[in-house]
C-alpha cells in the first residue's frame, strides 16, 4: 500500500514518537487526521503537519466511538497511542487499571473493528499497531503494561489472518527503548542493564515499511535486545534470574517513578 494519497488516522500524535511518525506521513503525501487527548498540544501538532485534528481521550468509550465516526473514510489506521503503565500492580487503583487497559488495548481493538469494514469493502487498507517488545517478554514492574502489549500482539497477528485475502493488511511494530522522544526518553532514566536504544527514525521507518511491504511484525531494537527478548519469551524463569542478578531493578525504579504521573 502506498502512503501518498491515503487517508490516515494517527493516534497519540502528541507523544513525541507519534509526531515523528506524523511528519513522515505528511511528507509522504498522506491526507492526515491526528488524534490526542490534550487539545492545545494536538492543535500545535496538527498545524505543523497540515493535518485535521480530532480531540479524543481513548480511555473514554464515547470518545473512541466519535473518533471512529469522524474518521469513517480512513484507509490507513496507525494505532500509536499508549500509556506507560509501569510499576507494581499493587500500586494501581482499579480506575488506573481500567484506563491502561482501555487506552492500550480496548481502543486499538475498537478502532480496528469500526474502521476495517470500509477498508474491506474497498479492498484496500492497512492497520498498524505500535506495540512494544514488552509484548514479547515480561520484566519487573511491567505486569500491566506487558498485559496490554501481549494482548495487542495476539490481536494484531490474529486479525491479520482474519483479513487475509481482503486487500487489508495488518502489521505490528514493536520498539525497544527509543531515545530522544517517547515514553521512555521522557523519563530521563538510564536503560536497565545498559541496553542500547534506537532512534525515532528507525521506528518511523519500520512503520512505513510495515505498510508498504505488508509486514506482519517488525521488532525495532539492537540485535542483542532482540535476542534477549526471544530467549525471555521462551524461558521466562531464566530471564527472571538474569534480570535479578543484573541489578536492573534500580534503573527500572527510576523509570517507574518518572512515569507515575501518566497513569
Amino acid at each position: 500500500m502506498r502512503i501518498a494519497g491515503s487517508t490516515v488516522l494517527l493516534t497519540g500524535v502528541t507523544g513525541g514518537l507519534g509526531l515523528a511518525i506524523g511528519r513522515r506521513l505528511a511528507a509522504g503525501g498522506a491526507q492526515l487526521t491526528v488524534s490526542g487527548r490534550r487539545a492545545d498540544a494536538l492543535e500545535d501538532a496538527a498545524k505543523e503537519l497540515g493535518a485535521r485534528a480530532v480531540v479524543a481521550d481513548l480511555a473514554v468509550a464515547e470518545d473512541v466511538d466519535r473518533l471512529a465516526e469522524e474518521c469513517a473514510g480512513t484507509d490507513l489506521l496507525i494505532a500509536n497511542a499508549a500509556l506507560p503503565s509501569s510499576g507494581d500492580l499493587l500500586d494501581y487503583t482499579p480506575e488506573q487499571i481500567d484506563r491502561a487497559l482501555a487506552v492500550n488495548l480496548r481502543a486499538p481493538v475498537l478502532l480496528a473493528r469500526r474502521l476495517a469494514p470500509r477498508m474491506v469493502e474497498a479492498e484496500r487498507g492497512h492497520i498498524v499497531f505500535v506495540g512494544s517488545l514488552s509484548g514479547k517478554a515480561a520484566s519487573r514492574s511491567s505486569s500491566l503494561y506487558s498485559a496490554t502489549k501481549f494482548g495487542l500482539r495476539g490481536f494484531a497477528l490474529g486479525l491479520r489472518q482474519d483479513l487475509e485475502g481482503t486487500g487489508v493488511g495488518v502489521s505490528l511494530v514493536q520498539p525497544g527503548f527509543v531515545r530522544d522522544v517517547g515514553m521512555f526518553a521522557a523519563t530521563g532514566a538510564p536503560t536497565p542493564g545498559g541496553v542500547r536504544t534506537v532512534t525515532p527514525d528507525r521506528v518511523v521507518a519500520a512503520v512505513i515499511r510495515a505498510v508498504e511491504r505488508n509486514r506482519a511484525e517488525i521488532n525495532v531494537a539492537p540485535a542483542e535486545l532482540k535476542v534477549l527478548t526471544a530467549i525471555a519469551g521462551q524461558f521466562p524463569a531464566l530471564a527472571e534470574r538474569v534480570q535479578r542478578r543484573s541489578g536492573a531493578h534500580r534503573e527500572v525504579r527510576k523509570i517507574v517513578d518518572a512515569q507515575q504521573s501518566k497513569r
